[in-house]
């Protein structure tokens, strides 16, 4: 299904008046600036692989998971 094009004044009002935009919208062109994900390779020892995966576990989420959420919070604080 097409989708009808408006121009952006059109747009813009029926966003300020809180009409439904989503429709308006083709999300399967939707990008997140910044958020492209790329595939790194690390090796850790065998230690810390166990370390990671009981933290995982007793949090509840993937060693994946923790380990970028670890690294995100170093670099959040290294920013301050």
């Amino acid at each position: 299904m097409k989708k009808k094009s408006m121009k952006a004044e059109e747009f813009d009002k029926k966003f300020d008046e809180g009409e439904n935009i989503v429709t308006s919208l083709d999300l399967s062109k939707a990008e997140r600036p910044g958020r492209e994900q790329r595939r790194v390779n690390v090796d850790f020892p065998v230690w810390m692989i166990t370390s990671l995966d009981k933290e995982a576990k007793r949090l509840g989420v993937t060693r994946q998971s923790i380990i970028k959420i670890w690294i995100a919070e170093r670099l959040k604080a290294a920013s301050i």
